[in-house]
């Protein structure tokens, strides 16, 4: 059996504890190897190495982000308001830093990304399950977004019950609903596997709330939570647009998507959309 023998010049009371019987704890915990060998590259451009852990960086924000939003709307159908505002708060960090994500690969020429894009094959960002989760969140929901993962019986049946289930903002306007608030029933029992449409009267009660902020400062915090949710979501969609507007101008996107045409559409919808409209009316 080996010995171990810290460094000499760190050897008083506050030595760490290097000698393990197996992996370390941090290694237990982290799972370290397994996310330092997850990275495949598929070419010899050594740019790829950053498009690809750039990319499953993306995806765990996603995943932690999902966390967030359904940990908010289960506390908000149980009226723990301060739980849900917590959430979202943190969601909002997490989001900040989703979006910085962009910048290692926001400058990049049509000449850098062709030299790798070949190796993404059919493969597109709208293909991720965990970003399609927190657009159901948002309440951008179609069931044609199950398509692509019919041959993932996990991955498609996480989506499916995503795709029935309600998203955040629905949570939302049931609580406010649940304090009197006059949430028209035709919003309440919408068919929650579509998109969340606009209402003149959801615009109304939200103006309601803001046009009296001490009355109504819980709901009124809320609402603020939710609205810096939102403005980063715009945000992510904006610099999606311009990295790719950048990278490949309007060609033809990965997967066969539309490119910047379809992501132009995406950035000029906003999440939560009487939060914003009312603004015009208080």
């Amino acid at each position: 059996m080996s010995t171990i023998h810290p460094d000499p010049e760190a050897t008083g009371a506050e030595t760490p504890h290097l000698d393990f019987a197996g992996t370390t704890p941090y290694e237990d915990y982290v799972q370290a190897d397994v996310l330092t060998h997850l990275q495949h590259p598929r070419s010899d451009d050594p740019g790829e190495m950053v498009f690809l852990v750039t990319t499953q960086v993306m995806e765990l924000w996603f995943t932690v982000i999902v966390h967030e939003w359904e940990t908010a709307a289960h506390a908000l159908r149980e009226d723990r308001l301060t739980v849900a505002r917590d959430a979202l708060k943190r969601s909002v960090r997490e989001l900040e830093a989703l979006n910085a994500s962009w910048q290692p690969l926001a400058q990049l020429t049509p000449a850098q990304f062709n030299s790798y894009r070949g190796a993404l094959g059919e493969g597109s960002g709208f293909q991720s399950a965990m970003y399609r989760r927190m657009e159901f969140l948002l309440g951008d929901k179609s069931a044609s977004m199950l398509v692509p993962h019919r041959g993932a019986p996990r991955v498609h049946a996480e989506l499916e019950k995503a795709l029935a289930e309600p998203g955040l903002y629905d949570e939302v306007l049931a609580l406010l609903a649940r304090r009197g608030f006059a949430v028209p029933k035709a919003v309440l029992t919408r068919d929650l596997t579509r998109r969340y449409e606009p209402s003149p009267e959801v615009e109304a009660v939200w103006v309601e709330i803001y046009a009296e902020p001490e009355r109504h400062e819980e709901l009124l915090r809320l609402a603020e939570a939710l609205t810096d949710v939102g403005e980063l979501v715009w945000r992510w969609r904006n610099d999606h647009l311009v990295a790719t507007r950048r990278a490949m101008g309007s060609k033809t996107g990965t997967g066969g998507s539309a490119g910047v045409a379809w992501l132009e559409k995406r950035a000029a919808k906003n999440v939560f959309p009487e939060l914003w409209t009312a603004r015009s009316h208080v």
